[in-house]
């Protein structure tokens, strides 16, 4: 059985920092590419970031670029995401996903290339 638990939330103030991890288990995940979602209340999921499978290609969404920075670690099968000054509109909960087809590219940025989910981890920022 596939899973991915996420660690690492928490509630943080503005400007703070949290660092998320994800563990995979039942899963050889090396070639594949593996991404950062969240979804706020009332708001659709949305890719934050994703790396490809060799873990030499990290993508970031806009609203998050020069404060989060992901890596992975294949020979432990994590994935993390450093995130830095931290606002309130990025409270959410945060879900690790792993693409079961793809490596790398637009297809990772995607929901619909994501094939195995965590439960996610709370993040929440006060001003």
């Amino acid at each position: 059985e596939v899973q991915l638990v996420e660690s690492g939330g928490g509630s943080v103030q503005s400007g703070g920092s949290l660092r998320l991890s994800c563990v995979v288990s039942g899963y050889n995940f090396s070639g594949a590419c593996m991404s950062w979602f969240r979804q706020a209340p009332g708001k659709e999921r949305e890719g934050v970031a994703t790396i490809n499978g060799g873990g030499t290609a990290p993508n970031y969404a806009d609203s998050v670029k020069g404060r989060f920075t992901i890596s992975r670690n294949n020979a432990k099968n994590t994935l993390s995401l450093e995130m830095t000054n931290l606002q309130p509109e990025d409270t959410a909960m945060y879900y690790c996903a792993a693409s079961g087809s793809y490596s790398g590219g637009p297809a990772c940025r995607s929901t619909r290339g994501m094939h195995y989910w965590g439960k996610g981890t709370q993040v929440t920022v006060s001003s």
